[in-house]
């Protein structure tokens, strides 16, 4: 899966994106950043609070609790402000 990175979880990560093979018992997208927060210390960091990070799956906006099935990229970032 291709895993797309925006702001300061991009800056935290040193990298805009990757791809990762997922392992078969991943299903949902809460489940996939649990995972990949194991992967390494700047994956922990980056991704430490996931009530504030954002999903998109296949650029549709999703909550954490939705279904992978057979989507091929998941763009993660941290809420938007403005003024």
């Amino acid at each position: 899966m291709r895993l797309v990175y925006f702001a300061s979880v991009r800056e935290a990560l040193g990298t805009a994106e990757e791809q990762r093979e997922l392992p078969p018992h991943i299903l949902t997208i809460h489940e996939l950043v649990l995972w990949l927060a194991d992967q390494s210390p700047d994956h922990a960091s980056a991704l430490a609070d996931m009530d504030r990070l954002r999903f998109a799956l296949d650029q549709q906006m999703v909550a954490a609790g939705a279904l992978i099935g057979n989507s091929t990229e998941l763009a993660i970032f941290p809420p938007v402000t403005g003024g």
